[in-house]
């Protein structure tokens, strides 16, 4: 099967899997993610249709999304083998998929290609900024998380395990100092970290603006009879 039919298989296929999500993880999220990879791919002269098609799969057996996740894995290898995908590129799909996540900074430095590492930018300048705010919030509404708790203070990674990260109760405000202004100092290629910049600045005025609204109580402002 050629190139481009199998990219038209796979928009498919990841369409079908992600068309319901309500956590930020939809069917748009994954075209952002691919128009991201694609585009730092051009400057970094990188193999286009490994990182288009790592783009397109990037979530498809995410356990935070499938609770299934050994069912997630096995429709993943035989779709790939019904598009008789060499044992190469699988590899290094699957290599991709395993290690692309934050998991709680535990993956940091883990991926090989320059694929992967193209796929992890994208899908990393997808949680930062005005969109990466957004998908923050509708993730922790989708899990029931509280927006924001003034006595919770964030986590320290480093004594967390992968488990304790994602299962821990924690809060929407605290996601971003956990993981989302990370991000901008973890990024792997140049045109990565130009895109990420100006959405950590854009994080950090949203969130000065967030608890100067959050405590306008303390703050005094508002009507005064």
């Amino acid at each position: 099967m050629n190139k481009e039919k199998i990219i038209l298989n796979a928009e498919a296929y990841v369409r079908q899997l992600h068309q319901q999500d309500t956590t930020g993880h939809d069917f748009e999220h994954i075209l952002r993610v691919r128009f991201h990879a694609l585009d730092i791919a051009h400057y970094e002269k990188a193999d286009t249709f490994v990182v288009e098609l790592a783009s397109l799969l990037h979530d498809s057996v995410d356990k935070k999304l499938f609770k299934d996740t050994t069912t997630a894995w096995e429709q993943l290898y035989k779709w790939m083998n019904e598009m008789q995908l060499s044992s190469n590129i699988q590899d290094e799909i699957v290599h991709i998929l395993k290690f692309m996540s934050f998991n709680g900074g535990k993956n940091n430095g883990k991926l090989k290609s320059l694929a992967g590492k193209i796929v992890q930018d994208a899908d990393r300048i997808d949680a930062i900024g005005a969109i990466g705010i957004a998908r923050t919030f509708q993730y922790a509404g989708h899990f029931k998380e509280p927006m924001h708790i003034s006595t919770q203070k964030p986590r320290n990674l480093n004594t967390l395990n992968s488990s304790q990260y994602h299962d821990e109760p924690n809060t929407a405000i605290n996601h971003f100092y956990e993981k989302l202004l990370l991000l901008k100092d973890m990024m792997n290629t140049e045109r990565g970290k130009e895109i990420a910049q100006e959405r950590h600045s854009y994080m950090e005025s949203f969130l000065e603006q967030f608890y100067k609204e959050w405590d306008v109580t303390k703050n005094g402002e508002g009507h005064k009879s």
